[in-house]
């Protein structure tokens, strides 16, 4: 009886295990990308012409973005693009902001101990440029000492760095590039297949190709680690490969075929066989921009700037009564607060809220986090323009709002802060016009607003004076109109101010 017993009892052990396996089996997708039906991918959207903004159409194009559409049509997945900076890409990426990253990542030992590494869809070598005028510099040994403009993150600053060239960082090639035609910079070490772009789509003869730094350089798709990705990615990648789509879409942007090793003795190439394109004069250039970087004020700038004020006004009256307050406890909570706001980089508070809350499960979208950020960053400053108002209120108008009856919130309400107000006025408003070009930082955390969207302009046609200027004029009408407005109100509070 017990024989029978102990096999009917593991037979439902045996079962129960099998039918586990079965579920987790099936809770577990093979193929999760095309589970998730949609395909996040993050990219620069400044970086001609692998990820930029078409001028005439503003569509987001390049060759990464083609070549992750085209993966995208091959799973039958929706492609989602996240447009970042270069700097903070791989940031958002483990902050679960998208999947993968689609910006000519470099396909190194580091990264791929750190993230998984699709096979290369673009191939080619280091190649070192200098205006052609420069005859010093022929190899990788001749760069020491020399200054070299570079992504501060790409495989490309590691190897000037390591052959004693002094490296200023910059945000993407086009920027170097043109700190090089500008003479501030001696040297600027990239993938030749940038380098190919680039001189085909300008016909610059102001720099060439001086030398290669002796190694190949691979391009892929990067995923958080242990993403199951690969396979999917992998595998759409090697029919785009055979089917010659890759090859289509590398001679659309690059006039070259970049799916494999570049071909010997085509360094100049594009730059002599291809006519350069027309382009627009930088007036007409601005003249069309016009209303894209106004949208761009009107729905981000501005709305960012009014709402971050108004919060952190709420939040700076509060810490600042705190900070008054007889209460130690309170008084020191207050007191720290304002000591972190002020102690640490605004930039700094953009990140951790919005790159490193995530790691705590805490996601917020990007235009709310750079509300937080800012709230919290004009709360801590506003405060103690708050609190040294309310102080320089005569302690006789306490005294003579309580014979009157008022308690505590009555004459704060109706006596003290509208004296205080008049005051705090000229000091807020500094603060005020502050956040207006703070909101500039806003771009490093998602947010299309007016610099980042010059930036997106200027990117594919090297007109950083013109749009940039333009983007400056922008902030200086708002800031007038914002100095306009503080007159005004000073004046209606005049009456407030005790004689």
């Amino acid at each position: 009886m017990h024989y029978y017993l102990r096999r009917a009892v593991l037979a439902v052990i045996l079962l129960a295990a099998l039918l586990a396996t079965a579920c987790g089996t099936s809770g577990k997708s093979e193929d999760p990308i095309k589970s998730a039906g949609v395909l996040r991918v993050g990219t620069e959207g400044v970086y001609s012409p692998f990820s930029y903004h078409d001028p005439k159409t503003g569509e987001l194009v390049g060759y990464d973005v083609d070549v992750a559409k085209a993966v995208g049509e091959k799973l039958g997945v929706k492609v989602e693009f996240v447009e970042t900076p270069w700097d903070s890409i791989f940031a958002a990426l483990e902050a679960d902001r998208f999947d993968v990253v689609a910006n000519q990542v470099t396909i190194n030992p580091e990264r791929q101990g750190k993230y998984d590494l699709s096979q290369p869809y673009t191939v080619g070598e280091g190649v070192i440029v200098t205006r052609a005028n420069d005859n010093s510099i022929k190899s990788l040994a001749d760069i020491k000492g020399k200054t070299a403009a570079e992504n501060a993150t790409s495989n490309w600053s590691e190897v000037a760095r390591k052959a004693g060239a002094k490296v200023e960082a910059v945000e993407g090639f086009t920027q170097a590039i043109t700190l090089l035609n500008q003479g501030r910079v001696d040297v600027v070490v990239n993938d030749s297949i940038a380098v190919y772009a680039y001189l085909a789509e300008t016909g610059d003869t102001s720099v060439k190709i001086a030398g290669t730094v002796g190694e190949k350089s691979e391009q892929g798709f990067a995923a958080r680690k242990d993403s199951g990705y690969l396979p999917e990615l992998d595998k759409a990648l090697s029919e785009l490969r055979a089917d010659g789509t890759l090859s289509q879409i590398s001679q659309k942007y690059l006039k070259a075929d970049a799916t494999g090793a570049a071909p010997e003795g085509t360094q100049g190439a594009p730059g002599s066989q291809q006519e350069p394109p027309q382009v627009r004069s930088a007036f007409q250039l601005v003249l069309d921009n016009l209303w894209p970087l106004a949208k761009a004020a009107l729905t981000m700038t501005i709305p960012l700037t009014i709402i971050s004020f108004i919060i952190g006004l709420v939040i700076a009256l509060g810490v600042a009564l705190a900070r008054l307050s007889s209460n130690v406890v309170l008084s020191n909570i207050a007191r720290f607060y304002i000591s972190i706001i002020r102690g640490t980089p605004l930039l700094v508070q953009l990140f951790i809220v919005f790159y490193a809350l995530p790691e705590f499960g805490v996601k917020i979208d990007p235009f709310p986090a750079a509300v937080i950020a800012f709230s919290l960053n004009v709360g801590g400053y506003a405060a103690e323009i708050i609190r040294s108002a309310i102080q320089s209120v005569p302690k006789g108008q306490w005294e003579a709002a309580e014979t009157i009856g008022y308690n505590y919130a009555g004459a704060l309400r109706r006596i003290i802060l509208p004296q205080a107000t008049r005051v705090a006025v000229p000091p807020l408003s500094n603060t005020l016009i502050s956040l207006v070009k703070d909101t500039s930082l806003a771009s490093t955390i998602l947010v299309t607003e007016l610099l980042r969207q010059a930036q997106i302009v200027a990117a594919p046609t090297f007109e950083f004076f013109a749009l940039y200027g333009t983007a400056a004029i922008y902030y200086w009408v708002i800031c007038l109109v914002l100095s306009f407005g503080q007159a005004r109100v000073e004046r209606r509070l005049e009456r407030y101010v005790a004689r």
